[in-house]
């Protein structure tokens, strides 16, 4: 059976229009002499927290060794870093090949085995720093709505309360769980009862 070449799109919501991923393919395909037929392009309006998507799905039903799978990103796949990674294992294990449109280097067609462990590595670590980009654009945004929320002269906390220099930092290393509760107490120096409070008045 000949080897066929599929594309899979997604947007992150029913509201968003898929246009800038089909041109995308459509330039790649266009640029390198691919032919897919419509029917093997699949798309879904879906978040990417799982997998669990009813296309996405159905893709991998019809996929087979040696065919080749085109996206244009790689957090088309989804938004889970890990569960990211062994999705691209398990693609690499069925034998199916990979194109990644914006990112030329994690291509896998025309590659040995041993390149394609090399670019595994590379995705491992592009995830990696993907999630530190994440972690630091949520901080931002926190002491962005803060400073928003002081310049128009909203105080944070009970009046009697200050919050401690560090606050913001903690506090967001803690909701996103790179630090315990008592960690985050210890490096304040704050009481469970004040840190708490402090926890509550900060997120209303």
């Amino acid at each position: 059976m000949k080897n066929k070449t599929f594309a899979y799109i997604r947007v992150s919501t029913l509201e968003q229009n898929t246009d800038r991923q089909v041109q995308a393919l459509n330039d790649y395909c266009k640029e390198n002499n691919i032919v897919i037929n419509e029917r093997d392009i699949y798309t879904d309006k879906a978040s990417g927290k799982d997998f669990n998507r009813e296309n996405y799905k159905a893709l991998k039903l019809n996929l087979r060794d040696g065919d080749t799978l085109i996206i244009k990103e790689l957090d088309r796949l989804g938004r889970d870093m890990q569960r990211i990674k062994e999705e691209w294992h398990e693609l690499l294990k069925q034998g199916v090949n990979i194109i990644v449109i914006d990112t030329p280097i994690l291509n896998t067609t025309n590659k040995t085995d041993l390149e394609k462990s090399l670019i595994s590595n590379i995705v491992f670590e592009l995830l990696s720093y993907m999630a530190q980009k994440e972690r630091i654009k949520i901080k931002q945004r926190q002491a962005e709505g803060i400073a928003s929320a002081k310049a128009k002269g909203l105080k944070f906390g009970r009046p009697s309360v200050e919050y401690p220099k560090e606050f913001s930092n903690v506090y967001a290393e803690w909701k996103e769980g790179s630090i315990s509760a008592v960690k985050a107490m210890d490096i304040l120096n704050l009481k469970k009862t004040t840190f708490y409070k402090l926890v509550k008045d900060y997120e209303q």
